[in-house]
């Protein structure tokens, strides 16, 4: 089995045709059609990545991440019917990690869900490799269990947020653009902008820093990009 995912569309055939593809590739599949079963099922089992769409009965797909976000970093990908950066912005900032705007082709889909979950395999296998806690000051990142801790509290960060939070902790005082960290973090086949980066940190910001108009961990270097200090 390639991984376990969650489907969440109230279109049944939409549901259905991605269903028989991606159990045809060797995805195990569930499917969810309003947001208040997506919960349900999301807090119940555990997938590899949810394709969770915008517009759903009970809750929306935005709320759906959010509450999600509460107690699961389990990598998500919106889909929006719309086109307009607003919608794909709002999904980041809510937690998801990666979008696709309907119509989409099938292939797409796929290709979206193995890089994800390509790269979650490849970050779990540097995190089994080095199992270590990188420690500076009152900041404490486990690696191994991906967790954050700020003077002994822990801080609930998304999968994106942590890896964001990591690589540049372990580079200290390096400036990365906002380029090289969606190259890095992301992959060089991530289709998104650059806004995605600042989304990303902005959202960190607010859960690590005391003001984070006033950083202490994350600053910026203007013209240039972003470094842990």
């Amino acid at each position: 089995m390639l991984g376990k995912l969650l489907l969440v569309d109230d279109e049944k055939l939409i549901i259905k045709g991605l269903k028989f593809g991606l159990e045809q590739d060797g995805y195990e599949v569930d499917a969810a059609y309003d947001g208040g079963e997506a919960i349900e099922m999301i807090k119940s089992n555990q997938y590899d990545v949810i394709l969770l769409d915008v517009m759903l009965p009970v809750f929306s797909g935005f709320e759906v991440c959010q509450k999600v976000r509460e107690f699961s970093n389990v990598p998500i990908i919106m889909v929006t019917a719309k086109s307009e950066d607003e919608d794909k912005i709002q999904g980041l900032e809510f937690g998801a990690d990666d979008y696709i705007t309907k119509p989409f082709n099938v292939l797409e889909v796929k290709a979206r869900i193995k890089a994800i979950i390509r790269r979650e395999d490849s970050h779990k296998g540097v995190r089994k490799a080095s199992s270590s806690i990188l420690s500076d000051g009152d900041l404490e990142i486990h690696q191994d269990c991906r967790r954050v801790y700020i003077n002994g509290k822990e801080v609930n960060l998304t999968a994106k947020e942590f890896e964001v939070l990591e690589h540049l902790v372990i580079n200290k005082n390096k400036v990365y653009s906002r380029e090289m960290l969606l190259q890095t973090i992301w992959g060089s086949d991530y289709p998104g902008d650059e806004r995605t980066v600042d989304v990303h940190i902005r959202r960190l910001r607010e859960k690590i820093e005391i003001n984070p108009s006033e950083p202490k961990y994350v600053h910026t270097k203007w013209g240039m990009g972003y470094y842990y200090a």
